[in-house]
């Protein structure tokens, strides 16, 4: 049974919002002030899905990809650039509102530049035996196979036929592969997880994958099935020679542009900690002017991150150690003479750390986030401490979709 519903706004992940008396009811890919047929949703009582729209927002445009509304990666692809940067800047005003921070927050940086530099791909034998590989459908367990992604960059091309040439070599069973591919300097960087064992002749026909698509490494569960050239990254003026399906930032230009706003929100400190460092987008950046000590818990990526930095030339002193944050953020007693303190968490957010920090009389803390409600959340606990935050800047590196970055200036 159809109903008709006319949308009120854009909900935190980009659906329409209908704001009835009893709940709001969520229809995906519907814009605000349109009127749009719809059905219901079994076992979702809150969701309807889109069945056509009767008249139109004038905000709607087309969508870039053709696999728009059935694969899981894009949820805005239909939305005008005015709407979508004032929609993805409100995440974050509603984020400090609902956590009772006053803040101004600065327009939307456009930090898409060529696109995404890694994907997940998943594959698995799908109905009928099939082999199927692609990203996962929205809000569902499908494999969307796909041909093209128009929002990866040009130096992932051929991602998605190394993919199935991977597959077919793998030849999964009907649990899913998850094959994470990351475009570095020196070509493809592919991690395989969920194959089981394999077998020698399995060993033998990925090698010749990685020979024949011409791969800089092929990894299995990070173990190494054989390397053709060192894949690295370069940071700065650093080069780092990536571990074996370690964390990046989804872009390059999104790289650049959270590394500028940290170094322009630490001024001229000459000491300064950066907290989650993964392989050291910010470490390395401003180890050119100034000492930093970086702490991270992936052991590899401190090594990583270690060997660069003792490797370029030009730079201040860099220390690195292998840190578990969660359950050891470093204390006030650890950052007496600390000019400023740069924290850059997972989605969880930096809570104990957070807690840490509001005790310090560090004099600048710099927070960077890709999760808007624990960003938020960690802000409160920083201002309850003594803090204030002065600025906010939303950063857009995961274009059509509802995440956004975060980076933030707080003074003592």
């Amino acid at each position: 049974m159809t109903e008709r519903l006319t949308i009120d706004r854009l909900g935190r992940r980009g659906d329409g919002v209908v704001d009835l008396p009893d709940e709001p009811v969520f229809v995906p890919f519907a814009l605000p002030g349109e009127t749009v047929t719809v059905e219901p949703i079994p076992g979702h009582p809150d969701r309807r899905r889109l069945v056509r729209v009767e008249t139109a927002s004038p905000a709607r445009i087309a969508p870039i990809c053709p696999h728009f509304g059935v694969c899981g990666g894009c949820a805005t692809q239909h939305l005008g650039w005015d709407l979508y940067r004032d929609w993805k800047r409100g995440l974050v005003v509603e984020a400090l509102r609902t956590a009772g921070l006053e803040a101004a927050v600065g327009d939307l940086i456009d930090a898409h530049g060529e696109g995404r530099r890694r994907v997940v791909l998943h594959a698995r034998r799908g109905s009928h035996d099939i082999l199927e590989v692609g990203f996962s459908a929205q809000r569902a367990h499908d494999i969307v196979p796909i041909d093209r992604c128009p929002v990866t960059a040009p130096a992932l091309a051929g991602a998605i036929e190394t993919a199935w040439a991977i597959t077919e070599a793998v030849q999964p069973l009907k649990k899913p592969l998850d094959i994470q591919i990351t475009a570095t300097d020196g070509g493809l960087d592919v991690d395989v997880r969920g194959s089981g064992p394999l077998t020698p002749g399995r060993t033998r026909a990925l090698a010749a994958v990685a020979e024949t698509r011409r791969l800089a490494r092929l990894t299995r569960h990070g173990e190494l099935v054989v390397q053709r050239t060192a894949p690295t990254v370069t940071i700065g003026r650093a080069t780092v020679a990536l571990p074996p399906g370690l964390f990046l930032q989804a872009t390059a230009e999104g790289e650049r542009q959270l590394a500028r706003l940290v170094d322009r929100h630490v001024g001229e400190a000459k000491s300064v900690v950066d907290l989650f460092a993964g392989l050291g987008p910010f470490t390395l950046r401003l180890a050119e002017r100034m000492r930093v000590r970086a702490a991270e818990i992936d052991a590899a990526s401190v090594a990583a991150l270690t060997r660069a930095a003792a490797t370029t030339s030009g730079l201040k002193p860099v220390t690195a150690e292998a840190r578990d944050l969660f359950r050891r953020p470093l204390v006030a007693a650890e950052l007496g003479k600390v000019d400023a303190v740069v924290f850059d968490p997972p989605r969880q957010g930096a809570e104990a750390q957070a807690r840490a920090l509001a005790q310090s009389k560090v004099p600048v803390v710099v927070a960077v986030s890709c999760n808007s409600a624990t960003f938020a959340r960690d802000a409160a606990i920083l201002v309850a401490g003594g803090y204030r935050l002065t600025d906010v800047t939303p950063v857009d590196q995961f274009r059509f979709s509802y995440h956004v970055e975060i980076v933030a200036r707080f003074v003592r």
